[in-house]
């Protein structure tokens, strides 16, 4: 009986840790990590898109919904899912695996602290 509860524990503790990885991130170095791995292609400026959707706002929005970027794929016009920070995390550290068909050439960021500063910048922009 015991088993279930120590395995549900340990969800939940890395759940939480997870969670406190992306609060305590860096917007400040975040923006440096964005504008060196993200801003070729992203920009984080109302209604600027470049080669990819502006980035601006993106925290709870609907994946491939900007109304005035016509370059989503179809794998990421498909999604259902909002961006949250989980759901950035898991995308810029391996894009091709979370929308599998899309567009992005990146294969991704490897360094969490990187991510969880970038997260931090991304969700401080309104």
């Amino acid at each position: 009986m015991k088993k279930p509860v120590t395995t549900t524990l340990l969800c939940l503790l890395a759940t939480l840790a997870g969670t406190q990885a992306w609060a305590s991130g860096d917007a400040r170095r975040g923006g440096d990590v964005f504008a060196e791995e993200c801003g070729d292609c992203h920009s984080t400026a109302p209604g600027k898109n470049k080669k990819g959707p502006s980035l601006n706002g993106i925290a709870n929005r609907k994946a491939g919904s900007l109304s005035d970027f016509p370059g989503y794929s179809d794998a990421m016009k498909q999604i259902s899912f909002a961006w949250n920070p989980e759901k950035i995390d898991a995308y810029i550290s391996q894009p091709k695996k979370v929308v599998a068909g899309g567009k992005m050439k990146y294969d991704g960021l490897g360094d969490p602290a990187a991510r969880a500063d970038v997260i931090a910048y991304l969700l401080s922009i309104k």
